[in-house]
């Protein structure tokens, strides 16, 4: 059955999430990554959105462009001030966030600040948002991009969030004293981080990837793990499902 990269994308984030979990997503992908792991394997998983609701349910079809429109209100256990939604993740108590990037280095820094210098840059991006205090507070995170060369450089122009920041121990040594960046999804494959290094090692590749494409389009030597597993493709039921939250088309 074909799919896009963008659903191959929401099907693979979507199995790494775990019933009864709380996870803090980041519209687009991500929360349709959520969203479909809620309508098959994790129907206790609890969805945060940074607009200020807990307990979010996306409605199929009419999916949020912001995290910040009421229609993701719909059947919600909470609706918070956004300064409460942090809080919680303060506290320790979102176990996954999902966010996107536009830089990743191989230490799982994130940027989405500027392209260039700061000063003079090339490009301005939107900034942080949420995602600063997702990547500094969430006991784990799940970067989700394609991936491609300009995307996976060395060194991020900026750290907008923060991953590994310079290898084991630079987190705590910067005052943060819990969460990780911990795994990366990408169209080509799965990441972790090596634990001797900190450095971004590929775990499984996508059917059809190669660690030779996997190697192309990334701008540094990306580690391999001692055996390089295989994901199985989308089903026909996640790829139904999905297109029917997303009826739209409006992410995939």
């Amino acid at each position: 059955m074909s799919y896009t990269d963008s659903e191959l994308l929401c099907v693979m984030a979507a199995r790494q999430l775990r019933d009864d979990q709380t996870v803090f997503a980041g519209v687009g992908l991500p929360l349709l990554a959520v969203a479909l792991a809620q309508k098959t394997h994790a129907p206790h998983l609890t969805m945060v959105v940074e607009g200020g609701v807990i307990g979010a349910e996306v409605v199929p079809g009419r999916l949020p462009i912001s995290t910040n429109e009421m229609r993701l209100a719909h059947r919600a256990l909470m609706l918070p001030p956004i300064t409460d939604i942090f809080l919680l993740a303060q506290r320790g108590l979102i176990d996954v966030g999902f966010i996107g990037g536009a830089q990743i280095d191989q230490y799982g820094n994130i940027n989405t600040s500027v392209i260039g210098p700061y000063e003079r840059p090339k490009v301005r991006l939107p900034g942080s948002g949420g995602a600063n205090d997702i990547a500094s507070l969430c006991s784990e995170v799940t970067i989700v991009t394609v991936h491609e060369r300009r995307r996976f450089v060395p060194r991020v122009d900026f750290i907008t969030s923060p991953g590994g920041l310079s290898g084991p121990g630079a987190r705590k040594a910067a005052g943060l004293h819990f969460g990780r960046v911990a795994r990366v999804i990408t169209n080509l494959g799965l990441f972790g981080f090596d634990p001797a290094t900190g450095r971004l090692r590929l775990d499984a590749l996508h059917p059809g990837r190669t660690v030779e494409m996997v190697r192309e389009q990334t701008g540094f030597e990306v580690l391999l793990a001692p055996e390089i597993a295989i994901t199985a493709p989308p089903t026909a039921a996640e790829l139904a499902i999905l297109r029917r939250l997303d009826a739209e088309r409006r992410f995939l």
